[in-house]
């Protein structure tokens, strides 16, 4: 039978199951293959903390979205054109986005009586009508997977767990993704358990002559590959991108990368990936507590390392009396935080940008820091290599803001050359530079204001070094009044003097009354929202801030050019707060704080209101 291929310009895919049936393994092949097949695309998984929440219940529920298209795509999409429902609790908890018309595929094996009660389904909904609005695919997933694997040594248990392989063969086929790879990967993957293995390439192989053989689905769809631009494309995640953009700091700087962290959700996988490239000099450090973390990071830039902690929100507030000491002794360390839901312990693995605030002022006494956030996942790659430039350049821990979606998600990234990286390299004192032969550890250069840094141990460059006050050239503890001010005033000329580039405005006719302002992760959902704007004729300029402190010399300026500002943050209006402050302009705020990115359907209408307002 031969079935019909539709073409498609996009689609939006969510696999949702509980946390133990794979959703997440799910998505990151059916990503891999979207990517090696060279869509665009981005990606949005949102899984419980639980490390195993309750079968069967809403909490439980793990999810993996994917947007892709043969075009420039900016968001992981609002809602999903497909939903891949395992069970009742899957189909519940994700329903309310799917939008009338969609698909639903169903896996009626775990839509019993008793999974149905867990989740307060009165009637089978594949069975009551209530689903009309909807394409409803009811598909056996578990017993077609334990059928197809009957010849295999494996248990009924072990064969059920393919289901999620079953389920990804089925939507392959679905819309003509390659397959080789994902039968590479668990080949590898169960390299150990051969029977494994071999069990699950065959669940693969059967969702998708399944696909192929049933009369359930007719029509197959392709998306053509999208048109980027020349060059070597790979996914990668914000994660992946940030650990990869120390890695080449490291190289470009010409120090050893040490990585000083204790495993903290979102944040680990960077210290996971680092682990792995000793071969790039880098060294992991797993320490008992956040604070040991960052004080290893601190020895280590003391002695002349390319010193980096990670962490989220809880470990940057412990974290903070060392950060503290890094500013008073002003060496460079780069301070990873990739913000979650909080306060406290709060949600995990949700996203937010609540830590501005903390980043720029929780510590004690004048402790200015520099800040940078990274807009997109592949973006982490060059906003790591920032804030290794500045470290180095201006002797000063320097604060990452990445965040759990950014963390999480995914993108197609272009591997930038060797040789368009900047050059960031160091040259440590080995002389010493007073009048009279000594060696003057805060004698500072003209130009940035930064402190020479002598590796301890340099013949005739020994000095102290400590959290009590410096004085100002010798490094002697000091604790005269007007020292101490002179002191305080250039650790913070120094952070207003750092070069940061001028904002940039996409003002495509220079007319626009309404500018849409956005830091960090909000870039990608804020872009996707103006373009929708402009599509039905209205004009809006948008910026985005990399550098949050110091702000771009330009900000001002930018800000006045408009009529009206609108800043939408997944906080209660922290960067509003500065900006309102600093620049005397009535920022307008729009804000979320739900654990979730924002929808570009949602800033849409925002961004209108404000602009019919004028």
């Amino acid at each position: 039978m031969t079935k019909q291929v539709q073409q498609l310009d996009r689609v939006i895919i969510r696999f949702a199951g509980d946390s133990g049936d794979g959703m997440q393994l799910t998505g990151d092949r059916f990503t891999a293959e979207t990517a090696q097949f060279g869509n665009d695309l981005s990606t949005l998984p949102n899984f419980p903390a639980e490390i195993r929440a309750p079968a069967g219940t809403l909490p439980g529920v793990s999810s993996f979205q994917l947007h892709f298209a043969d075009h420039d795509i900016l968001t992981p999409g609002d809602a999903p054109n497909v939903l891949v429902a395992m069970n009742p609790a899957a189909l519940k908890a994700n329903l309310g986005d799917l939008p009338r018309g969609a698909d639903i595929i169903a896996n009626t094996d775990e839509f019993t009586k008793r999974n149905l009660q867990k989740v307060g389904y009165a009637a089978n909904p594949l069975e009551d009508e209530s689903l009309a609005e909807w394409r409803v695919h009811a598909v056996p997933l578990t017993s077609l997977t334990v059928g197809a694997l009957e010849g295999f040594e494996i248990s009924k248990k072990d064969a059920e767990r393919a289901k999620n392989m079953f389920a990804l063969g089925l939507l392959s086929w679905l819309y003509n993704r390659p397959t080789d790879a994902t039968v590479k990967f668990l080949e590898v993957k169960f390299a150990k358990k051969p029977d494994i293995a071999k069990a699950n390439v065959a669940a693969f192989q059967a969702g998708w002559n399944y696909g192929e053989t049933t009369e359930s689905f007719s029509v197959s769809y392709e998306i053509k590959p999208a048109r980027l631009a020349p060059g070597v494309y790979r996914n990668i995640s914000g994660n992946q991108a940030l650990a990869y953009g120390l890695i080449a700091a490291s190289v470009q700087s010409g120090l050893p990368l040490f990585l000083g962290s204790y495993p903290i959700t979102p944040a680990s996988d960077i210290l996971h990936e680092l682990s792995k490239h000793k071969r790039f000099g880098v060294r992991t450090f797993q320490a008992e507590d956040e604070i040991a973390g960052v004080g290893a990071a601190l020895g280590a830039a003391f002695g002349g390392a390319l010193g980096v902690t990670t962490t989220s929100g809880p470990g940057v507030a412990l974290k903070a009396e060392t950060v503290g000491l890094a500013v008073t002794t002003e060496l460079p360390l780069i301070v990873v935080d990739v913000q979650r839901a909080g306060p406290s312990t709060g949600m995990p693995t949700k996203t937010e940008q609540t830590d501005l605030l903390m980043a720029l002022y929780g510590r004690n006494g004048e402790s200015p820091v520099p800040v940078v956030a990274p807009a997109t996942p592949s973006d982490c790659f060059h906003a790591a290599i920032e804030a290794a430039r500045i470290a180095l350049k201006y002797r000063t821990p320097v604060m990452l803001l990445s965040d759990g979606y950014l963390a999480n998600g995914s993108e197609p990234w272009r591997v930038p050359e060797v040789d368009d990286l900047p050059d960031i390299s160091v040259d440590f004192t080995t002389e010493p530079n007073g009048d009279d032969g000594a060696y003057l550890p805060f004698k500072r250069d003209p130009e940035t204001l930064a402190r020479p840094w002598a590796v301890p141990g340099t013949a005739g460059l020994e000095h102290r070094i400590g959290g009590i006050e410096k004085a100002d050239g010798t490094g002697n503890i000091s604790y005269d009044p007007d020292n101490h001010d002179k002191m305080v005033r250039l650790r913070q000329a120094k952070i207003d003097g750092i070069d940061v580039p001028d904002l940039e405005v996409d003002d495509p006719d220079g007319d626009a009354r309404v500018l849409v302002l956005g830091w960090g992760s909000t870039y990608g959902p804020i872009a996707a929202a103006v373009r929708r704007v402009r599509k039905t004729g209205a004009k809006v300029a948008q910026t985005h801030l990399r550098h949050l402190n110091p702000l771009p010399a330009n900000t001002g300026d930018v800000l006045r050019s408009y009529d009206k500002v609108l800043l939408p943050e997944i906080n209660l209006g922290q960067l509003a707060l500065l900006l309102r402050a600093r620049y005397l302009i009535d920022v307008i705020g729009y804000n979320r704080v739900r654990g979730l990115p924002f929808k570009a359907e949602e800033l849409a209408a925002v961004i209108q209101d404000v602009i019919d307002s004028e």
